[in-house]
């Protein structure tokens, strides 16, 4: 008995979609700019995505941090700790990338500046990556954009982060811009009660509906 022209195509999809995980993870398009940085750090992509699963759930992160470029592992320090309590996910669950899509806007760390201070993710990567590894991605049914540039590149929204994100109801169920949970942000959070009282029950509740 053959093998159905769906299967055939599915086969297809999925050799296309390794072959584009493979290339993001030889990437090394940022290496003289990540040479001249006060890390002096080698690119290291962090992609959390396997080529054969339909993952229910897009989380578009801003850039790995230092403790993840050792690690090779996303949201592996305090801000995933985070993230994880906001959707009350285990880390099994968190790192099943057949359910999981882990995503940022660029998959290295940028590294530091003279002052020891985060730089901003390098454009080059989102221009050259987003929009074919997301051709992959687009029928996911619960994206998570966290900070501003995932909100940007998805929402084509410039403004100001806390105005998208109070926002929320305006993307949901299908969308959810986040800040990021980075302790940076306490304060905000302090602020913003409502981001608590009123945001993460309806976002648990969607993260618990579109993983059953």
């Amino acid at each position: 008995m053959g093998i159905s022209p769906h299967l055939w195509q599915l086969a297809g999809m999925v050799s296309t979609f390794q072959r584009l995980l493979t290339d993001i993870n030889a990437c090394a398009l940022c290496k003289e700019r990540f040479a001249v940085t006060a890390t002096q750090h080698s690119p290291r992509p962090v992609l959390w995505v396997s080529p054969d699963a339909k993952p229910r759930i897009l989380i578009a992160g801003q850039a790995p941090g230092a403790r993840v470029h050792q690690s090779g592992r996303p949201f592996t320090d305090p801000s995933g700790d985070r993230l994880r309590d906001w959707l009350q996910m285990d880390e099994a669950t968190f790192y099943d990338a057949s359910k999981v899509a882990i995503a940022p806007m660029a998959f290295c760390f940028p590294g530091y500046n003279a002052k020891g201070s985060d730089l901003p993710p390098p454009p080059i990567c989102a221009k050259t990556w987003r929009a074919p590894l997301m051709e992959f991605l687009r029928e996911v049914p619960l994206t998570l954009l966290i900070g501003g540039y995932a909100m940007k590149w998805h929402l084509g929204k410039t403004g100001n982060v806390s105005e998208t994100v109070m926002d929320w109801q305006s993307h949901a169920p299908k969308v959810f811009p986040l800040p990021h949970p980075s302790w940076r942000n306490t304060g905000w959070l302090k602020k913003n009660p409502w981001f608590e009282t009123d945001l993460l029950p309806v976002l648990r509740t969607r993260v618990s509906e579109v993983l059953k």
